[in-house]
């Protein structure tokens, strides 16, 4: 892990990155002061969504569009 000062991070943020992306993690200070950290996003275990997973177990009903009853919706009103 390796620390940096605000105006060193501005200064060098691309090299800062790809130390980064090859898996470092990089202490941003303020003033002698830890404020920030940058890290690697992992990705590992990002599910993978499969469109259409859900068909057939989901029923929305005909009049799910259609406008409140006046006296609910009124309630919704400035």
């Amino acid at each position: 892990m390796q620390n940096v000062n605000v105006h060193e991070a501005k200064t060098h943020l691309s090299r800062l990155l790809v130390m980064v992306m090859a898996g470092d993690e990089i202490i941003i200070n303020k003033s002698g002061k830890p404020v920030a950290k940058l890290s690697p996003i992992s990705h590992k275990n990002a599910a993978k969504r499969k469109a259409g997973l859900l068909k057939g177990k989901i029923r929305i009903s005909a009049d799910f569009d259609a406008p409140l009853p006046k006296d609910l919706f009124s309630k919704f009103k400035d």
